[in-house]
């Protein structure tokens, strides 16, 4: 299959492995930044393949997959041109876009050209969501009544947003309401001076009341925790060192209630695939091919609804937004990178 390659930064030269790897035709790539063409070449991209203008590339080469790997901001052209010029698999990082208008642009184009549009949202393919997903909707868990986040600063549109569609893919169902609070300190943001990415304090909850908490502050600098709450158990996760501590009441007690929080319980642990993005990006990739269970324009839309709400709530001191009510602003652009 022909396919181009939109970025050739960290990301965009994990998805030319996965490229690679699937055997797919490389037939050209492209970065504004020509610093980035050795690492490519390096990697086994003929020099005569790259350039610094994407869209030539997309309207010249008219590959049948095209890969964005950029910042968020050229996502929306990028995306668009790819479907209006033949590309039939289209496969976007996150976060999707910066506005909302922008993320329906993006499904309406695919829409009209027919073609499939996959957002690397990869947790419904990796081991530390898939096996813990199998436990809490498990009878001896007794139902997940809330997922806790706990991690260093790695940034609401870098990272958190992930967690939002982990946590819509754990509770079976998308969060409608948001609360944030962000913290007052803003750090200098890695991928360039024109970018911000807050930090702080979000809460989800579902229309069933399954919640949601996340707490990753600039005065927090190491690691990714999560811990997963039910009615007979807890499961905690060590994302990072890649292990798993389940406990869980004892067969004979979950008759008695929830205040009875002591029971007798049995402990088990695991080692699981510690936390990657080549693997799942992968998975996400020959979801895409296959057509089945990617995760969607309408996913990383609803990731980006979410955290938009995030950037509302904190603005009006924490207050609930509520997303069956409120009408966010569609136009409104946000610094994401």
């Amino acid at each position: 299959m022909r396919t181009a390659l939109i970025g050739l930064g960290r990301m965009g030269m994990r998805h030319l492995s996965v490229l690679q790897s699937l055997n797919l035709d490389v037939i050209g790539a492209a970065d504004r930044f020509q610093q980035a063409f050795p690492n490519a070449v390096a990697a086994g991209i003929p020099e005569a393949r790259l350039t610094t203008d994407a869209l030539d590339l997309i309207k010249r080469e008219r590959p049948e997959c095209v890969v964005v790997a950029t910042t968020a901001p050229s996502h929306c052209e990028l995306v668009c041109a790819a479907a209006e010029n033949g590309a039939r698999l289209i496969l976007c990082e996150k976060p999707m876009a910066v506005s909302l208008d922008q993320c329906d642009r993006m499904i309406d184009a695919c829409k009209a050209s027919g073609s499939r549009l996959a957002i690397n949202h990869q947790m419904r393919f990796m081991e530390q969501y898939t096996l813990p997903r199998q436990i809490v909707t498990g009878e001896a868990f007794g139902g997940l009544g809330s997922v806790s986040v706990v991690a260093g600063n790695f940034g609401m549109a870098m990272n958190a947003l992930h967690y939002f569609e982990m946590f819509r893919y754990m509770a079976g169902s998308p969060p409608v309401k948001v609360n944030a609070w962000f913290s007052p300190e803003s750090l200098a943001n890695p991928r360039g001076a024109e970018f911000e990415d807050k930090a702080g304090s979000v809460r989800l909850e579902t229309a069933a009341g399954t919640r949601f908490h996340l707490d990753a502050g600039t005065d927090q600098g190491h690691g990714m925790m999560v811990s997963y709450g039910g009615r007979f158990g807890r499961l905690d996760v060590d994302e990072l060192a890649g292990h798993m501590r389940l406990v869980v009441r004892k067969a004979e007690h979950r008759g008695e209630p929830t205040t009875r929080y002591g029971m007798p319980w049995e402990t088990t642990e695991q080692n699981i695939t510690p936390a990657d993005a080549v693997a799942p990006t992968r998975a996400v990739m020959e979801a895409l091919i296959a057509g089945t269970d990617y995760p969607d324009g309408e996913a990383g839309r609803l990731v980006v609804e979410v955290l938009a709400a995030a950037y509302i709530s904190h603005e009006r001191g924490g207050a609930t937004v509520d997303l069956r009510e409120v009408h966010l602003p569609r136009d409104r652009t946000f610094p994401w990178a």
